[in-house]
Parts: C-alpha cells; sequence; structure tokens
C-alpha cells in the first residue's frame, strides 16, 4: 500500500525558511514522480514542485521558482521541500503526491496524481 506522510509544516515568520518532508512508503522512490502542492484557504489546490528520483529532473512552478527547492533522498524513500524566504501569501497546507511513471510531465501539463498524503499546515505570520 502506498503511502505518504508529510511533516515540517508550523508557524513561521516571514522571511525564515522551512523545510517540509514526505516520507513514502510501499512503492520504490524510482517509480515515481512526487509532486508538492499547495492550497490556501478559499483557493483551488497548486502544484508547485516535482521530482522524479530516478534522474533528478525537477520541475517548480512559475510562483515558487527561486525560492523552493525539492530534493529527494532514495535510501530514505523520502522528499523534501525546502521554502526560504517565507512569505505570508505561502500559508497554506502542503501535500506531497505521488504520480506512477516517474515524468514531471504529470504536474508540468497538470494531470492526475495517483496518491496524495493527508497534508501539513505551513502558517507564516508577517
Amino acid at each position: 500500500e502506498v503511502q505518504l506522510v508529510e511533516s515540517g509544516g508550523g508557524l513561521v515568520q516571514a522571511g525564515r525558511s522551512l523545510r517540509l518532508t514526505c516520507a513514502g512508503s510501499g512503492f520504490r522512490l524510482d517509480d515515481y514522480a512526487i509532486g508538492w502542492f499547495r492550497q490556501a484557504p478559499g483557493k483551488e489546490r497548486e502544484g508547485v514542485a516535482c521530482i522524479t528520483s530516478i534522474d533528478g529532473t525537477t520541475y517548480y512552478a512559475d510562483s515558487v521558482k527561486g525560492r523552493f527547492t525539492i530534493s529527494s533522498d532514495k535510501v530514505r524513500n523520502t522528499v523534501y521541500l525546502e521554502i526560504s524566504s517565507l512569505k505570508p501569501e505561502d500559508t497554506a497546507v502542503y501535500y506531497c503526491a505521488a504520480a506512477y511513471g516517474n515524468s514531471i510531465t504529470t504536474m508540468r501539463y497538470r494531470l492526475p496524481f495517483d496518491y496524495f498524503g493527508q497534508g501539513t499546515q505551513v502558517t507564516v505570520s508577517s
């Protein structure tokens, strides 16, 4: 059974950095693209970053380029999202998701992901 568990969220001040963790189980990281999404209150869910661990290819939404960094640790079957220079508008629930087929085009072209975690809340205070 594929499971994704996010952690690392919390209340942080604007300008600080935060690292979110997505721990995966029940699958091989090399077989999937892992994406990070966020959903702010009253807004649609937005795909912000994606990685294919088999070759390290990454994708970022234009809205987060330069501040978000996605990385993976195949030994730990874990994907990270580093967010720097946090802004109040980064406040959202952050989800990680897995798409079989190890291609970042899943997020680039807004195709469906197969599995989602339960999410972790990030709140940025000004």
